[in-house]
């Protein structure tokens, strides 16, 4: 009877989890499938009982526990497949399970929807920008970063950047010159990125830099690092020096967790509008959740020589 209670207990314990659970007995078949892996996926649990996880929890859940080890489960982005056919993207992430003894006795898997990626703001993009698959996993590694932010992980903003210089270059040089003129432009950026910062291509003349600072000054600090060093790296064209600058929109995220990953990509993008329309090689910082930017000027525009 006491057995029974247990297993009660148990399974509403679960059920009370926001997040899609699953637990995976040592033979690799689903032993309890909670409401909210129902509610998200579409399976029921007479669906699930019994039989494999869906493919995509069970592919890179196969990995990870052959990496695991004792160390921390790890936020994973990918798709599932819907009972109604269309595919969602979730955040995913396991835990071997152990007896006393340490014997492996199965796994848990713990997920939860994740923003649409092909609903984040992006820059104008061509083939000459980023390929799908680079701009397809930094896309991944920006959601699940901020999902772990969001869950009380490292601080998170962002530097959208678009190079001043790049539409007339384009114009006047040719494809060319403004290719060349990026991959410039991308190298001095990176040279001021910190360990954890990313960056990446973001469309034909713009980059999405991911950074860690702990406040919006310290994120307008690195913006204006960022904008000084692209300042300083010297293209040159058939003889002609042409200077270079950025204009960058940073937006900080907010500590409240209402705010999406769409939302903070748009108070970067708006911030970074707000640099261009104004000159040019100057840092905008998104104020607050909002939209209003507090403008961050670096210094007076540069020209082409």
């Amino acid at each position: 009877m006491l057995v029974a209670q247990c297993n009660e207990l148990l399974e509403a314990a679960f059920d009370a989890v926001p997040e899609g659970v699953a637990l995976v007995c040592a033979e690799g078949k689903v032993a309890l499938w909670n409401h909210a892996a129902q509610s998200i996926t579409g399976q029921t649990a007479i669906d699930m009982l019994g039989r494999p996880l869906p493919e995509g929890l069970q592919t890179v859940l196969q990995e990870e526990s052959a990496e695991a080890g004792g160390a921390p489960a790890r936020r994973v982005l990918m798709r599932l497949r819907h009972k109604l056919g269309h595919t969602i993207p979730v955040i995913a992430r396991y835990l071997v399970l152990r007896d006393v003894a340490g014997e492996r006795i199965g796994a848990a898997a713990l997920f939860h929807p994740a923003e649409s990626l092909d609903a984040l703001p992006h820059g104008e993009s061509s083939d000459d920008a980023s390929s799908d698959e680079a701009l397809e996993e930094f896309e991944e590694r920006l959601e699940t970063e901020y999902d772990d932010f969001k869950r009380g992980g490292t601080p998170f903003g962002v530097l959208w950047t678009r190079v001043d210089q790049a539409e007339e270059l384009r114009k006047t040089h040719g494809v060319s010159a403004c290719k060349s003129m990026l991959e410039k432009v991308r190298h001095a950026l990176a040279q001021g990125l910190r360990p954890a910062e990313e960056m990446s291509r973001w469309g034909d003349d713009e980059f999405l830099i991911v950074a860690h600072e702990r406040n919006a000054e310290m994120l307008a600090s690195q913006a204006r690092t960022l904008a000084g060093l692209a300042r300083t790296a010297d293209f040159r064209w058939w003889g002609d020096r042409i200077s270079l600058t950025v204009s960058i929109g940073a937006a900080q995220a907010g500590g409240d967790g209402n705010e999406t990953l769409a939302q903070l990509l748009s108070r970067a993008q708006q911030a970074m509008e707000t640099s261009s329309r104004t000159g040019g090689n100057r840092a905008t910082v998104a104020a607050g959740n909002g939209v209003a930017p507090v403008e961050e000027s670096t210094c007076s525009p540069s020209s082409a020589s």
